[in-house]
């Protein structure tokens, strides 16, 4: 079953092309219109506008922090009863240095604060970050998707990888539209929707 939405939609696969076409706009439009330029790098309430702006043409819970317990494959993300201090202490990690602002991405993605939707918001918080503290932002056309997948799956334990892929990814071409609009597209990073989707495991404790 898809999630509900405001799409009417049942078929799985045909929401997540909906979505993506969707939030693609919406993407474009956040960066054509300054909106990224007001939001505060780094903060959850930047995260939750960015993702609010993505998907409220899709989903109700758009920018709102997940009241249920998901998982992809056979991790389950930071469950409901811990999050809200997750996001504090991911909140207020230091975001100076390169290295630091990779381990916030990385903390970010382990919490998952939202139902769906999580990469496509987080790599432009992750983009925000960089572009405000170091004048950078990532290529994302020279990330290769399953070195990005494996690496990410791997962060938890050992960030090593996900550090150096987007490293060396780094330019200074940071008010380049293509290069953002690259990490909006889900189907560069997913090889298929139903492959990676996240599970959704109710509210129950875990």
């Amino acid at each position: 079953m898809a999630l509900p939405n405001k799409l009417g939609l049942n078929d799985e696969v045909e929401l997540a092309r909906a979505e993506e076409r969707i939030s693609k706009a919406k993407a474009y439009q956040m960066f054509a219109n300054g909106m990224l330029d007001s939001l505060s790098a780094g903060s959850i309430q930047s995260l939750v506008a960015i993702h609010s702006y993505l998907f409220s043409d899709i989903y109700d819970f758009a920018g709102m922090i997940r009241t249920v317990n998901i998982a992809k494959g056979s991790y389950r993300f930071v469950p409901v009863m811990y999050l809200e201090s997750s996001l504090e202490k991911v909140e207020a990690m230091h975001q100076s240095t390169f290295d630091q602002i990779i381990e916030k991405y990385v903390e970010m993605n382990i919490a998952h604060p939202f139902r769906e939707g999580n990469g496509r918001s987080t790599r432009i918080w992750l983009d925000l970050m960089l572009k405000k503290e170091l004048l950078r932002v990532v290529d994302w056309s020279r990330v290769d998707k399953n070195d990005y997948l494996l690496a990410m799956e791997r962060s938890p334990v050992k960030d090593v990888e996900i550090k150096v892929l987007l490293k060396q990814a780094l330019t200074d071409k940071i008010d380049d539209r293509n290069l953002y609009m690259k990490g909006i597209d889900a189907s560069y990073f997913y090889e298929g929707y139903l492959l990676y989707k996240t599970a959704d495991l109710g509210g129950e404790e875990l």
